[in-house]
């Protein structure tokens, strides 16, 4: 049984970490998997966004295969395995959506920062519990400040304890909670909603957005108008304003 399942359908990648036995447990074979999901979505044309979620109703992931961690503890490379799949995930220029369901743990809740867009079923708990055994979850702890308030995060990333879906939206850590039936029609439903908008001017709003938190200002703007005009030659563009014009929805050819 493949322990990471490829679906494309419409414009659409589903990723499915696929070890419910195991709480989809990232182990060697599923990390390396991920990575190669996150560079297929980048390379299909006709995918415009990703939707990553896991097997079964008990678990997005738990984190980390503690077999797998032994065994990069003992090669020496536990470091470089983690901060490749940070870097895999990260590097997708379309926009991926986390469907959460149960626990999304440590390298779990690592790959849904990573997503630009989370939407959590009612049972979902959020936490970094490596501390627990003496480790480090490296990107959770650089990336959680950023993204909900810093005194809750540090209470996260200090405590390990788990928040769950419903703390994890007042916080702003997620966009939605659903029930656990609807969490993936909901999250198809956010990536037709994005559809609606030129798929490079996506990617470029993406891409500002995820570097303008290391930029100054100044380097930022240069980067804006580095991608603007490019974007403003594009065939996208040119009908996008004839279908404004025209009272329709434009027609999109990601070109």
């Amino acid at each position: 049984m493949s322990e990471l399942i490829y679906e494309k359908k419409g414009n659409i990648a589903y990723v499915t970490l696929n070890r419910p036995e195991k709480l989809n447990a990232i182990s060697l074979e599923l990390a390396d998997a991920l990575q190669e999901a996150c560079c297929q979505i980048d390379r299909d044309p006709d995918v415009w966004a990703g939707i990553v979620t896991g097997a079964g109703d008990r678990s997005f992931s738990a984190g980390a295969d503690l077999n797998a961690l032994d065994k990069l503890v003992e090669e020496g490379r536990a470091h470089v395995w983690e901060a490749g799949c940070v870097l895999a995930y990260m590097a997708v220029k379309k926009p991926l959506i986390a469907a959460i369901n149960g626990y999304c743990l440590g390298g779990g809740l690592q790959l849904a920062l990573a997503c630009d867009l989370r939407i959590a079923s009612q049972n979902a708990q959020f936490g970094t519990p490596d501390q627990k055994i003496n480790t480090v979850d490296s990107f959770v702890s650089l990336a959680l400040p950023y993204m909900i308030p810093s005194a809750i995060a540090m209470e996260l990333i200090l405590t390990g304890d788990f928040i769950d879906a419903n703390e994890a939206y007042r916080v702003g850590l997620v966009n939605k909670v659903v029930s656990q039936d609807e969490l993936l029609p909901e999250a198809t439903r956010m990536a037709e909603r994005i559809f609606k908008n030129g798929p490079q001017a996506i990617k470029a709003v993406k891409q500002l957005s995820r570097r303008g938190r290391a930029l100054s200002l100044e380097i930022g703007l240069e980067l804006f108008e580095a991608l603007a005009i490019k974007i403003l030659d594009m065939e996208d563009t040119r009908e996008a304003i004839k279908a404004f014009w025209e009272k329709r929805p434009p027609v999109w050819k990601g070109r």
